[in-house]
């Protein structure tokens, strides 16, 4: 195995419309493409006005979200921030999280240690 892989996150495969989700935006999971056996990294694009339709919490892994453009929210369990590009948002495994993104969209960037099958999904975790 080579010492390094370089990658563009926008030619790593979107995993969105696998889950009917490509109106919302795109969730590219780089991990396996760059062959990284400890980390997880992901970019997330999120449509203007939009917000994932599901929540998601770990076991184990902590992870960093970046916002490198763009703005919107983030609930966590019952909190809800406001992000702005640049914002580090450092999330402990057991809370719940998703994103919605303002007028502009938002994109993110997500890293962390990976950890297989450690994660769960929460249906309905965004307030009607």
């Amino acid at each position: 195995m080579s010492s390094f892989t370089l990658r563009n996150l926008r030619d790593v495969e979107d995993s969105a419309p696998k889950f009917g989700l490509d109106a919302v935006g795109e969730a590219r999971f780089a991990r396996e493409e760059l062959g990284a056996e400890q980390s997880g990294v992901a970019y997330h694009r999120l449509k203007p006005g939009c917000r994932q339709s599901f929540g998601h919490r770990h076991d184990e892994a902590e992870e960093v979200h970046v916002v490198l453009s763009g703005g919107g929210r983030v609930r966590m369990d019952e909190e809800i921030v406001e992000l702005r590009p640049l914002d580090a948002l450092r999330i402990a495994p057991a809370v719940t999280r998703a994103f919605e993104a303002g007028p502009d969209g938002m994109e993110l960037l997500v890293f962390g240690a990976h950890h297989e099958g450690d994660g769960a999904l929460v249906p309905d975790f965004w307030p009607a």
